[in-house]
């Protein structure tokens, strides 16, 4: 039995859409949240920034848990650079709120008084970052098998 090109259709996009709701799901978002973040990312952020290409801004693919100032071939500000640290979502609020108050001298002049859009864009971004990789003693201890013993 062959199957039309509306059933495969219907079918690839009923797929694509569980998809998304098991991500969504799985960083326990609604997925509401997300697309509302998507767009607002977008609208706020898109004119520098994009999620998988370096632009005025550095990507944001995989920002969440990424360290300050870590694309490599990207030109950033000292002031980013001296800033250290990872991008937690509790840190993208911190910068979204006023960028030029927690990097004094950087690149982005961004003050984003509004605290649900701070959220619905880093719930985005969250959405766009593998989730943040634990180390236990078992990974730990496989690693030192690798090493050369003095």
């Amino acid at each position: 039995m062959r199957s039309s090109p509306f059933r495969v259709s219907i079918l690839s996009g009923g797929l694509l859409f569980a998809s998304l709701l098991a991500v969504a799901a799985w960083a326990g978002t609604a997925p509401d949240d997300v697309a509302a973040g998507q767009m607002l990312y977008l609208n706020t952020c898109g004119g520098c920034h994009s999620v998988d290409a370096d632009r005025i801004g550095p990507r944001h693919r995989n920002v969440v848990g990424r360290a300050v100032a870590s694309v490599r071939g990207y030109d950033y500000s000292s002031a980013l650079k001296k800033l250290g640290g990872v991008w937690t979502p509790a840190r993208l609020d911190q910068w979204l709120s006023g960028t030029q108050k927690m990097a004094p001298g950087s690149k982005m002049y961004l003050e984003l008084d509004d605290a649900t859009a701070r959220r619905l864009i880093i719930t985005y971004l969250q959405s766009v970052s593998l989730p943040a990789v634990s180390r236990d003693s078992r990974t730990d201890s496989q690693s030192k098998h690798w090493r050369k013993h003095p």
